[in-house]
């Protein structure tokens, strides 16, 4: 039978109840802090469940827009803009923090080799004496995890890497939904230049017509100058739209990464198609929002941090081993050198600092209120977005009929008056008010058309952008801390039902 030596078992012992022991870790467990959500949005009156369920929000929303210009922009924005960047290298950087607490559960091992020589001389009658000392020293030491305070610091880490994540997909969806509101403004920019284009050449004929009844003598020299004031205030109004969409065409350029003077987007005929917007229950904004996801998994983060504070007031168990060899000469490694080693624990713990442990405990618990506060405010403010976009959305349609009614009766009012004016009814001043009515009017409608893509924008925004958290720890999941846009949309786990969504009843 073996018989192991007393050494072994004096230094075993400690290990073993250090590995008993490693089971418990002080600091309160993670329950995520109840926010009040209510069962339906309040603005979701008048939008009935969409069929089938595959129309839930994806990664790339903006391909419902069906434009490839736009398609074209977010591809370049994804490659080469610097804030997504800067954004990617953070959420780098917390991963490797994480790696680096998860290093607390191993041994450290190390090597040194060391040689000296060192000489003594005495007196007159005392002869000198020279050596040369070599030695090679290896060392473990490990400090078992007693209290839990590497698993809460990495808990801490892997929660903090995880709201890193969510950032970086927060950065993204806010990139991605600037640059998509700022391409439906300078469409619309776009449909005002041809209108102004159409509008200027129906002012140019109208002073011609009033030149010409000027020299028959039908009309006054006021009417004429009342035709050219129109047109030159026409194209001042023109020219304004000149730069405004050179301002909208240099932040697409910054958003795509590269120089305004080196970025041209060519006009287009059109402004946009809304598309429908699947809007699910409010709970799932918790799921969808990467703001939302963020600021609960540094609330997680922040709960964490107060078993770190609390392992503080318990002892520090170190293992330790170390052994080597040392001769005179290099050489005699190689025969008998002097061998050495020791084994043995140490314990070691902190009796009094004034105070200390117990402020930073408090600290801990008072970051922890505090980020818990901002995740519910993060939560509220984020239904409040929506409950905002959905009634803007819904309002805005019933306006656009409106608006396509008096559209259509400031036409008609138009081309009217220009009979009359042509049969010599009316003054020309009559025309120019009517024409100025049907240009605001002309305006008006395109705008309401980009607000509402706009708007449609920032609804989707609101609701996430097809982004899902990553899963709670211990479930599995192919998106985990990773942005939809990487892994790929999270499908449902089987034998749950899909959660019904909502889209508009009509435009």
């Amino acid at each position: 039978m073996l018989m192991l030596p007393r050494q072994f078992l004096r230094c075993a012992l400690p290990a073993a109840l250090a590995l008993a022991l490693s089971a418990c870790a002080v600091g309160p467990d993670y329950h995520r802090p109840d926010v009040p959500l209510g069962n339906a949005y309040k603005e979701a009156q008048g939008w009935k469940p969409a069929q089938p369920a595959d129309t839930a929000l994806r990664a790339d929303w903006w391909r419902d827009y069906q434009d490839p210009v736009l398609d074209g922009l977010m591809q370049a924005l994804l490659v080469h803009n610097a804030d997504l960047a800067q954004a990617e290298a953070q959420y780098r950087q917390a991963q490797a923090l994480l790696k680096a607490a998860r290093a607390g559960f191993f041994p450290t091992v190390g090597a040194n080799v060391s040689a000296s020589h060192s000489g003594s001389s005495g007196g007159s009658d005392s002869a000198s004496s020279h050596g040369t000392q070599s030695s090679l020293t290896g060392s473990v030491s490990w400090e078992p995890d007693l209290w839990g305070k590497v698993r809460r610091s990495v808990e801490s880490s892997r929660a903090g890497a995880q709201a890193s994540a969510a950032d970086m997909a927060s950065t993204r969806l806010s990139l991605e939904s600037t640059l998509a509101q700022t391409y439906f403004n300078l469409r619309a920019l776009d449909a005002e230049q041809r209108l102004y284009a159409k509008t200027l050449q129906a002012y140019q004929r109208s002073l011609d017509i009033t030149q010409n009844r000027y020299q028959s003598g039908v009309a006054g020299q006021a009417d004429v100058e009342s035709a050219r004031a129109q047109l030159e205030n026409a194209h001042t109004d023109a020219l304004a739209l000149e730069w405004q969409r050179a301002q909208y065409e240099h932040a697409l350029a910054v958003l795509t990464g590269q120089p305004p003077s080196a970025f041209a987007l060519a006009a287009s005929s059109g402004i946009g198609k809304l598309p429908e917007i699947p809007v699910g229950l409010p709970s799932q904004l918790l799921e969808r929002r990467p703001d939302v996801a963020a600021a609960e998994r540094r609330t997680a983060e922040a709960n964490a941090q107060i078993g770190v504070a609390e392992a503080a007031w318990f002892p520090d168990l170190t293992l330790s081993a170390e052994g080597g060899l040392s001769s005179g000469r290099w050489a005699f490694w190689l025969a008998a050198p002097t061998r050495f080693w020791s084994l043995g624990p140490a314990l070691a713990m902190t009796l009094f600092d004034g105070g200390a442990r117990q402020a930073n405990i408090e600290q801990a618990r008072a970051a922890y209120d505090a980020q818990a506060a901002a995740y519910r405010s993060t939560v509220l403010g984020a239904l409040q977005e929506v409950e905002n976009y959905l009634v803007q959305l819904r309002v805005m349609a019933r306006e656009q009929q409106t608006q396509d009614r008096a559209l259509a009766a400031s036409r008609n009012s138009l081309r009217l008056t220009e009979n009359q004016y042509a049969a010599g009814l009316i003054d020309y001043l009559s025309v120019a008010q009517v024409e100025t009515t049907a240009l605001s009017t002309e305006r008006a409608a395109l705008s309401l058309q980009a607000q509402r893509l706009v708007a449609s924008v920032q609804l989707t925004a609101a609701l996430g952008g097809g982004w899902q958290a990553p899963p709670a720890e211990g479930q599995p999941a192919s998106t985990a801390g990773q942005p939809a846009s990487v892994a790929g949309q999270a499908a449902p786990a089987a034998g749950q039902p899909v959660p019904a969504v909502l889209q508009p009843a009509s435009k």
